[in-house]
């Protein structure tokens, strides 16, 4: 019988935490993980394998885990996914493998998750190499953007022994793993560049600076380049606002341009010379994970931090985990208000916000219960800073500079369920083809499109 609880995870103090850019999670040592990979049913119909995007074989790796086996955990691993040591740390696992796993039903979940983690950080810190032996063919094939549905699907290809290149419009590869998701939940050198390092291990190559539509496009990839295949995973970059009075404000930015900043520009370092601006006072606006990345980093950088949501806490799209910790943090949680303007003083700077009171009505199209005004509810917060995380959407540059590649009225990218665009030898996955999603979600999307685009190739070329 399964022991009901979970073998807990050490983390960080909350007050000590919230002043630094330090990992809060320290995950499992070795003896951890070993009474939690104790609790797997090892079930002969692993849901959770079927929860998971990128169908790791869970039970098994959790087996070799159990027995001490690390380095063939890592390598049951390393069939399925190329990014490991990201998704046990990013992957919202409570909504898929641990959502599903049987243990679950009866007490707690397996920790899948926290043991993913765990194999992928062992194998880092004994230097295990998996990269194998490849048989190339001599096929070249294009990857647009170094996020994770680009990442993985390059590594799938690489694999199967095609000449890859990975074009990347910053000066850093990893898209959102490098510019959006922060240093304390992913840190960049220990886990984000040495898992691209292994998949630069399989034979990828990754251009910097190419801005795919400006730089180069993707006819002339095939016209002048011999590149026979492309997979388009650029992401969904481009943020949303609310289009309310005093928008344009100073003072007034997208969770995307903060985070790139902080990020992928090292602003929370002293010895770089990025310049940002963080207010005393920083209203986030927006429920997700973003918003809490956002949220969360502003503390760290001083501001005294609100997040301001239109509906309940239950209806926050972001993990529980990341909810858990803000609160834990300090940050402080406005729920069912909504901004109707934006404050501005003589300088056109920021100098408040207001906003209106909300219930709960019907439910919507989302499932969710829709946001109601309440009459004569409107304050005003006290802020000098508000940061707008409402979503995104794709960069239409690629589209408009590709003639015959369909986008839908969210300017995403049509393309059906093995990622074949409208265009023959043209795939596309991840947040360019459904919009902002999850890590992992984006590299199952673009571990389909290998296969599909493998299985085209050979039938076309070998």
């Amino acid at each position: 019988m399964a022991i009901k609880t979970k073998v807990p995870v050490r983390e960080q103090d909350p007050k000590v935490r919230a002043t630094n850019f330090e990992e809060v999670c320290y995950g499992y040592n070795a003896e951890e993980a070993q009474e939690e990979a104790q609790r797997c049913l090892n079930c002969k119909n692993p849901r959770c394998v079927q929860g998971c995007p990128v169908s790791i074989n869970i039970p098994e790796f959790i087996q070799e885990v159990k027995a001490g086996n690390f380095e063939e955990a890592a390598k049951v691993i390393a069939r399925s996914s190329s990014l490991p040591a990201v998704c046990g740390r990013v992957c919202p696992q409570e909504s898929q493998c641990e959502g599903v796993c049987v243990v679950g039903i009866k007490g707690e979940p397996v920790s899948i998750g926290k043991l993913e983690r765990f194999v992928a950080d062992w194998s880092r810190e004994n230097h295990i190499d998996l990269s194998g032996n490849i048989e190339k063919n001599g096929i070249k094939v294009a990857i647009v953007g170094s996020g994770p549905s680009g990442l993985a699907c390059a590594g799938d290809l690489a694999k199967a022994g095609y000449d890859v290149t990975i074009f990347e419009a910053f000066h850093e590869a990893g898209g959102v793993l490098t510019y959006g998701i922060p240093e304390f939940r992913l840190p960049k050198t220990k886990v984000v560049n040495y898992e691209i390092d292994s998949i630069k291990k399989l034979g990828v190559k990754i251009e910097n600076n190419v801005v795919v539509g400006r730089t180069i496009t993707i006819d002339e990839m095939f016209e002048n380049e011999g590149f026979k295949a492309v997979f388009i995973g650029s992401g969904a970059g481009l943020p949303s606002f609310m289009g309310i009075p005093g928008e344009n404000a100073n003072g007034v930015l997208s969770a995307n341009e903060f985070l790139t900043r902080v990020n992928l520009m090292k602003a929370y370092i002293d010895d770089y010379d990025t310049p940002i601006r963080v207010g005393n006072r920083v209203a986030v606006v927006g429920g997700g994970n973003v918003a809490m990345d956002a949220a969360r980093t502003a503390l760290r950088l001083g501001a005294d931090t609100h997040i301001v949501y239109r509906r309940s806490e239950s209806e926050l799209p972001a993990r529980v985990e990341e909810v858990h910790h803000a609160k834990e943090e300090g940050i402080q949680f406005n729920l069912l208000t909504n901004p109707t303007e934006i404050l501005v003083d003589d300088n056109g700077n920021v100098c408040g916000m207001r906003c209106i009171r909300m219930e709960l009505g019907e439910p919507d199209e989302s499932g969710r219960r829709r946001p109601v005004e309440v009459p004569g509810s409107e304050f005003e917060l006290d802020v000098d800073m508000v940061i707008m995380s409402l979503g995104t959407r794709p960069n239409p540059l690629i589209a408009s500079t590709t003639p015959g590649l369909d986008i839908n009225k969210r300017r995403c990218i049509v393309a059906d369920e093995d990622g074949l665009t409208s265009i023959e030898g043209i795939y596309a996955g991840g947040d360019t083809v459904t919009g902002a999603a999850t890590v992992i979600s984006a590299m199952g999307a673009g571990r389909t499109a290998a296969a599909a685009m493998d299985k085209y190739l050979r039938e076309k070329y070998l």
